[in-house]
């Protein structure tokens, strides 16, 4: 489907402060002078039709859980076969082949370390190739919002994690009941915490905290970028001394099309590189132009670097947080 321009508009608008109160859709609705039940009826649609994923929480990593991304070599004529298996295991949550020696890329989420260590280690015992396992570092920007109307520039999210947070078994509970989205109904946080047999207004002041805390970056409409014109979608990466990598991540985080920005370690000799960004755009020479960008305003355009840029989506969802598994015990 071609979403149409007040659907466009719908999703631009809330793709992040989206409203936590008892009937969210009445506000959604008259910020664009639309009834609720129309409204509603919009939204699963685009859901429908896979314009947007879901409604709900973007979880910073390594808060309520532990993740990484994780990519293999794989030899072109096993890399569906190798992609199935990958995309089989429940905790990973993103797959995509890379224009890259290292052609698949994975991202693992769980209850904790070990959860994430059994997932590897079950990949590497079915396919016999090895994985490298790149867990986040430090983040530097965590959004990936989309601007889709003409004119208008994303939001930045300034909102860092709060030292003092711990992350609590109702915390991961809320976020496992939602991960999927929040139902399209007219009470869709009754609905959840009737499921979780709490009371409304303490499920929305605990998502209320998680957002103040910074553990939920944005909490919204998650789109399919592809589905809405964005089909360069290109990891940028970059080998940055470590001693200036927090700096010069700062002037990449700035720019308004960097939708990530963190650091990872190096795996040598394979994986050179300690900095990386997401770019999502229109077209391969807009990827290349924001990269023109942020080399010339960071003085990186010397630095060894490599865009790889994503040429096949083999599974995509939210961050898992109903493990399986036994979770693990979290200490503060």
């Amino acid at each position: 489907m071609t979403p149409t321009p007040l659907e466009l508009d719908l999703i631009d608008r809330w793709q992040r402060d989206f409203p936590l109160t008892e009937r969210p859709f009445e506000i959604v609705a008259r910020s664009a002078a639309l009834g609720q039940h129309e409204t509603l009826r919009m939204f699963r649609r685009m859901r429908d039709h896979d314009v947007i994923s879901r409604i709900g929480a973007v979880v910073r990593p390594n808060t309520v859980g532990a993740s990484t991304l994780a990519a293999m070599q794989v030899p072109r004529e096993r890399l569906e076969q190798v992609a199935r298996i990958v995309s089989h295991q429940p905790l990973v949550n993103h797959n995509y082949e890379r224009e890259h020696p290292l052609n698949l890329w994975f991202v693992i989420t769980g209850a904790g370390l070990d959860a994430i260590a059994g997932t590897i280690g079950a990949i590497e015992e079915q396919t016999g190739l090895g994985v490298v396992n790149l867990p986040m570092l430090r983040a530097y920007h965590l959004d990936l919002g989309f601007p889709l109307s003409a004119g208008r520039q994303p939001r930045r999210a300034q909102v860092g994690l709060d030292a003092d947070y711990c992350p609590s078994p109702l915390d991961r509970s809320i976020l496992a009941a939602i991960e999927d989205g929040l139902p399209l109904v007219e009470e869709p946080y009754r609905m959840v915490a009737k499921q979780l047999k709490l009371g409304e207004s303490d499920l929305i002041a605990r998502l209320e905290h998680l957002v103040a805390t910074g553990v939920v970056t944005r909490f919204g409409c998650v789109v399919r970028h592809d589905k809405l014109g964005y089909r360069a979608n290109a990891m940028a990466v970059w080998d940055v001394p470590d001693e200036m990598v927090d700096a010069v991540a700062a002037s990449f985080a700035r720019h308004p099309r960097v939708t990530l920005c963190y650091r990872r370690p190096r795996h040598q000799p394979v994986w050179p590189y300690n900095l990386f960004c997401m770019v999502h755009a229109k077209s391969r020479g807009d990827v290349y132009a924001v990269v023109d960008d942020v080399n010339l305003h960071a003085d990186t355009g010397l630095n060894r670097q490599a865009v790889l840029f994503s040429t096949r989506r083999f599974k995509q969802r939210g961050a898992v947080f109903s493990d399986p598994g036994k979770h693990a015990n979290v200490h503060c």
